[in-house]
């Protein structure tokens, strides 16, 4: 496995985990932190996309 999938991975772990400490924060009655946390999301993704961006050519 190449080093830009397993940094691929670890961005999507990372949000998938963001994701499911959400949906629990929300549906226990944390609802504001529940969204404070649902917006780590997207911005994991982007940052994630953003320093990947052109680094693909690099490792292939």
């Amino acid at each position: 496995m190449s080093t830009i999938w397993k940094i691929k991975g670890l961005f999507l772990v990372a949000a998938g985990i963001s994701f499911l400490l959400s949906v629990y924060l929300w549906f226990n009655g944390y609802k504001d932190q529940g969204v404070y946390v649902g917006l780590w999301v997207p911005s994991i993704l982007s940052s994630g996309a953003l320093m990947l961006a052109g680094k693909a050519k690099d490792y292939e």
